[in-house]
Order: C-alpha cells, then structure tokens, then sequence
C-alpha cells in the first residue's frame, strides 16, 4: 500500500467518527493503516499538523459540494447560507468544530472562497473593515455553537450523559437558582432553532452597517 497524506488524512477523517478528537493519535491511525507509527512522521510531525490538514480537506470538501455561489443572491440571505452550511459541515464530523477550530489552511487556492465573502459584502455596500468583521462574527459564532452542541450530542441521535436534565435538576438549589434550573431547556435542547435564531441576530445585527441608501 502506498501511504501518502491524502490516505492518511481520509482515514483520519474516518477515525475521528469513530474515536473523536481525543482518541484520535497518530499511533491510533498508523495502526489502522497496518503501518508503524514513525512511516507517518514522514508526513505529519504532529498532530496539530494533521489537524491543520484535516481541517483544510474539511473545507475543500465544503467548497466542492456546496458549489458556486450565486452572485445574485442578497447578501444577507447568502450569509445566512453560508452560517447553515457551515454549521451542518462541522456536524458531519464527530469533534468537527472542535477539529476545525485554531487551524491553518495548507491549500492556498481555498482562500478563494473567503475572497468570494468578502467580495459578496464590499459588493453590497460594506467597507473592507465591516466586511471582514462581519465574516469573522457569523464563522465565529458557528464554530462556538457547534463545539457546544457536539458536547451535548457528540455523534447523531447520542447524548451525552452529563447533560441529562434530571441530573443537572438534581444539582441546582430550585429555590435559590428558579431561573439557572429552568435555563437547561433553552440551553441544552433545540440546538436546530436556536442556531438559527442567533445567526438572524447577526444578520440583523450588521444591516446597520451598511451606508444609507441614496
């Protein structure tokens, strides 16, 4: 078997489903290769440069399977697009916020797409400044919310169990924390609809910035 890092970063991609961000190791994917850990090192010299890696394969894919943009699309429902994209991206990976998070691109042509946002924004009147301000808001955001939801639901239809309501119900003083207890529905459950709910607020929140029409 040729080991080269497209193989390695697919069956990484692959392990992470399985073991999530913490049982993942370069040990634990070379075994899973049949091969000894050090063939690995020729590729990757850590794991965090693997995860840059797999984190730019993440976004290659994300790019590829969404397309091309529509350039006539208003802006504020193509950022709204491109949040809910990104959102079920990361979903699709165990940990994938978590992977996606504090990495670098190792393919520079990727930069396009964030040339495409940034033209999409300046394009509806932004400046350079409220542009970048506003992608770096609504990626944030998604990013966050994503690693707080895959803590709760780790894989599709799993829940972790130090979120159960009752267990929770049971540490909180009803009496002296009504409010702190009765958050854990809105905190823990919905993630579908409150993510939405947040991505319109930033939506809504960057409208302001745009110059007044003449």
């Amino acid at each position: 078997m040729r080991l080269d890092t497209e193989l390695v970063v697919r069956t990484a991609l692959q392990l992470l489903n399985e073991v999530g961000l913490e049982g993942l190791s370069l040990r634990r994917i070379a075994k899973e290769l049949d091969v000894q850990a050090p063939a690995l090192y020729w590729h990757f010299k850590s794991k965090q440069d693997l995860l840059d890696e797999m984190a730019t394969t993440m976004l290659r894919d994300f790019v590829t399977a969404t397309g091309q943009p529509d350039p006539k699309q208003p802006w504020d429902e193509w950022m709204m697009d491109l949040g809910r994209n990104l959102h079920q991206m990361l979903l699709g990976y165990r940990d994938g916020a978590k992977v996606f998070s504090g990495t670098h691109l190792t393919d520079s042509t990727l930069y396009e797409a964030l040339e495409f946002v940034l033209r999409k924004l300046t394009g509806a009147g932004f400046s350079l400044r409220d542009a970048v301000q506003g992608y770096n808001i609504t990626y944030s955001y998604t990013i966050g919310f994503t690693i707080e939801e895959q803590a709760v639901h780790p894989r599709p239809g799993e829940r972790d169990s130090q979120y159960d309501e009752a267990q929770r119900a049971s540490r909180i003083d009803a009496e002296k924390f009504p409010l702190a207890l009765a958050a854990g529905k809105e905190m823990f459950t919905g993630f579908d609809e409150r993510f939405e709910q947040g991505l319109r607020v930033i939506i809504a929140g960057l409208a302001p910035l745009l110059p007044p029409r003449r």
